[in-house]
């Protein structure tokens, strides 16, 4: 009987390929885990006859020899996917209980592989947050210590895996949302290139920012799983025409030879000691297989958070429009004429964290301010971008931390801008379009996880994932897992 809830989705694929385990099985035991952890709150919707159906059918394209590698492999998907037979909420009282009429193009591509869906997860409404408290369905707890956030906005996805209650989850990452949960509860999250993962049914919080990932034990799972999900999209627009590759033909290869950067001043700013060092232990690692270790410096990387929040607030301001309660979604139960229907509708709809993004991307996007703050953070973005396509001329990949310090507590950054600085390490590559990866790489004297973050030029996801790769052979931060589960 099947009993281990904390394997990877290598050694899952094993197992099915060699009928020791059956997708029924894997389905039924991460279905039973799900119910017995429901304090977690990780998922907000599961259907356990629609996850066996999906599972009987694995199964019978297994015995028939017509699987892949991921046939029969649990999957959970973050509540910003659209999903036919799932409700898709995006975790907002706006959406609650909203079927959509077809699968995201990520979903259905996961579907197509053999992938078994146990369910949709928490996450904060909208993806806008960085610890999973403003989920309109109650927060996430982080499995390693339930006083502390899993981080945001895939807090659901991340708390799922870390816990045992699914192998390998879908999230989103904005600015830092598959990168900050992973490093708060020490799994592994990789942000594609932007463009790479389709966005088509990805409910849109910033257009120009989201990016579909992945959250699993290791960089070996998310490598065997990304190829199935990115490709080309003629649905959407702003997809990237490119072939897509074997994610883990470089797992195997070391780092020897690697030109790693290391920005030293930029890590110097209020990060937790213990953080540091443990980022200066990977480091060192590389360097003593062979990598080349290269200071770099990235003093526009600083200017991330204000351009962010100005260009993210703006996207977002546009694209909740649609949440007008005249076409889907919540509408008022009570109101006096169309004008009053929105606007109480929106009001009643959205939590107060869409309501400040809201607000404040109106205001930078009105007449007398469009050119003060939008332009201007659009034309710094660029100037970010620029900055890490001159440093990877030098250097093959940027290690760097994550977060400034491990999870932090509950109610901990009620204050808006504090929590918005959470974001401080992760969000200049969001808005270069980069790919980055997050892996575990200590536990904290307090017992929470610690992470560190691989950045790449675009489209070299595999060497993101070799080098991760490398450090997990050898260490086993990844394989550690919290009291209780």
């Amino acid at each position: 009987m099947f009993d281990d809830a904390f394997a990877s989705v290598a050694s899952l694929s094993r197992k099915l390929q060699a009928r020791e385990v059956s997708a029924e099985e894997l389905a039924r035991f991460y279905l039973q885990r799900i119910d017995e952890h429901k304090n977690v709150n990780a998922f907000l919707d599961v259907r356990p006859e629609e996850t066996l159906a999906q599972a009987r059918a694995a199964d019978a394209k297994i015995a028939a020899g017509e699987a892949t590698p991921l046939t029969g492999i649990p999957i959970a998907h973050k509540d910003i996917f659209v999903t036919r037979k799932w409700a898709s909420t995006a975790a907002s009282r706006m959406l609650k209980g909203y079927m959509s009429p077809f699968d995201a193009t990520v979903v259905r591509k996961l579907e197509a592989a053999g992938m078994v869906c146990l369910g949709k997860l928490n996450c904060d409404e909208f993806a806008m947050g960085s610890g999973n408290e403003n989920s309109a369905y109650g927060r996430v707890l982080n499995p390693w210590d339930h006083s502390a956030v899993p981080g945001g906005s895939s807090g659901g996805s991340s708390a799922a895996v870390a816990a045992g209650l699914a192998p390998i989850a879908t999230g989103t990452d904005t600015g830092g949302s598959i990168r900050e949960p992973a490093a708060f509860t020490g799994v592994t999250g990789i942000k594609p290139t932007y463009g790479r993962p389709s966005r088509l049914g990805m409910i849109a919080f910033a257009s120009s920012l989201d990016t579909a990932g992945l959250l699993a034990h290791s960089a070996e799972d998310c490598a065997m799983t990304l190829g199935a999900m990115v490709g080309f999209d003629p649905m959407d627009s702003t997809s990237v025409n490119r072939e897509t590759e074997d994610f883990t033909r470089l797992l195997d290869d070391g780092v020897k030879g690697l030109r790693i950067g290391v920005p030293r001043l930029w890590m110097k700013e209020g990060l937790d000691a213990e953080v540091a060092e443990a980022i200066e232990s990977v480091v060192e690692f590389y360097a003593h297989h062979g990598a080349q270790i290269v200071d770099i410096d990235l003093p526009m990387a600083k200017l991330g958070v204000p351009v962010y929040y100005v260009v993210a607030c703006a996207e977002a301001s546009s694209n909740l429009s649609r949440f007008d309660g005249v076409r889907y979604g919540y509408r008022a139960s009570e109101y006096q004429d169309i004008e009053d229907m929105m606007r109480r509708s929106r009001d009643e709809g959205f939590g107060a964290e869409p309501k400040r993004r809201i607000m404040i991307g109106t205001y930078v996007l009105s007449h007398g301010y469009y050119d003060a703050y939008y332009l201007k953070a659009q034309k710094v973005r660029r100037l970010i971008a620029d900055e890490f396509h001159r440093t990877f001329k030098s250097v093959d990949l940027i290690a760097c931390p994550v977060t400034a310090s491990t999870a932090f507590q509950f109610g901990e950054k009620a204050d808006p801008v504090s929590a918005y600085l959470s974001d401080l390490y992760t969000i200049p590559a969001s808005l270069a379009g980069l790919p980055g990866l997050s892996m575990p790489c200590g536990i904290h004297s307090n017992g929470r996880p610690m992470g560190i973050q691989l950045i790449g030029e675009h489209f070299t996801e595999a060497r993101l994932l070799g080098a991760a790769a490398t450090w997990q052979r050898e260490t086993d931060w990844h394989c550690k897992q919290p009291n209780g589960y």
